[in-house]
């Protein structure tokens, strides 16, 4: 019965999900019809997208976000770092206030993905070429200069939210090119359907692995409910003089001190398996 209940509802999230992305689509082309200037024309593609985003996370994924410090008044200009484990903590970051994301050139080729983050002012970089990425990292510092908030995934991946992966540090010089703040976020998921956070409900929120898009997606439409954390902690101040491991390293571990990762739970089976192979008997 749950089975089919869980359906109903996921076939029910999903219209409500594809309405919303069906009016952003239509919008944001408006936009990029009738605004030439570039960086205008971003500014406004992340202001759509925010809207939307908040609207699709509060009423097609029934999310509940609590959003902890975040800033009263906030830096003209600021490059924000967070943990990453899928589509939706996007979706939840995205719909607190107007941002630009970075992502990779591999989403850009995706389709369905590659121009709805296209027309959300997304940013694309080439993380595996160290030529080309140094020069992304200007541009960044030249958008950032301009007043725009970006968004930046350092671990350079979602993961299955047993812990923060370690931060690449080019992007995040960006900042000090700029001579604009890095502001650390940290994402926690707390509960799923009325339970914690754990091993076996993760994949619901969490993407990786060999797992599609839509696998991932269609479990996260079948949920009741999702209760989130986004926490704004305190702002550094990269110098451009310094190391630049040093500020990835400080926005790591203020990062990771905050993060609650998954619950772990021992399935019936694995329980039994553990308690033959310990019995003494």
């Amino acid at each position: 019965m749950e089975a089919i209940t869980s359906t109903v509802r996921g076939l029910f999230k999903a219209c409500i999900f594809l309405f919303f992305l069906i009016v952003y689509m239509i919008t944001s082309l408006s936009i990029a019809l009738t605004v030439r200037d570039r960086s205008k024309r971003r500014r406004k593609f992340s202001a759509n997208a925010s809207r939307y985003c908040g609207l699709i996370a509060r009423n097609a994924l029934s999310i509940k976000l609590k959003v902890i410090n975040k800033p009263a008044k906030k830096h003209a200009g600021s490059l924000l770092v967070a943990n990453h484990m899928g589509f939706v903590d996007i979706l939840m970051l995205a719909g607190i206030e107007p941002m630009s994301f970075i992502t990779s050139n591999e989403m850009r080729e995706t389709p369905i993905l590659g121009p709805v983050t296209e027309l959300a002012g997304c940013f694309y970089v080439e993380r595996r070429s160290r030529t080309k990425i140094l020069t992304e990292m200007k541009r960044l510092a030249d958008s950032l200069k301009e007043g725009l908030n970006i968004v930046l995934y350092p671990e350079a991946t979602s993961t299955n939210g047993d812990k923060v992966l370690p931060f690449k540090k080019t992007l995040m010089m960006a900042a000090a090119e700029a001579g604009v703040p890095v502001q650390p976020v940290v994402i926690n998921f707390r509960k799923l359907n009325g339970e914690d956070f754990n091993t076996e409900n993760r994949d619901a929120v969490c993407w990786y692995g060999d797992t599609t898009f839509v696998e991932y997606f269609w479990k996260t439409l079948r949920l009741r409910t999702v209760e989130a954390e986004i926490e704004y902690l305190d702002i550094l101040y990269p110098d451009p003089n310094e190391d630049r491991g040093i500020v990835a390293e400080k926005a790591h571990a203020m990062i990771s001190a905050k993060f609650v990762g998954a619950k772990q739970v021992t399935s019936v089976a694995g329980q039994l398996a553990t308690d033959l192979e310990t019995d003494p008997t």
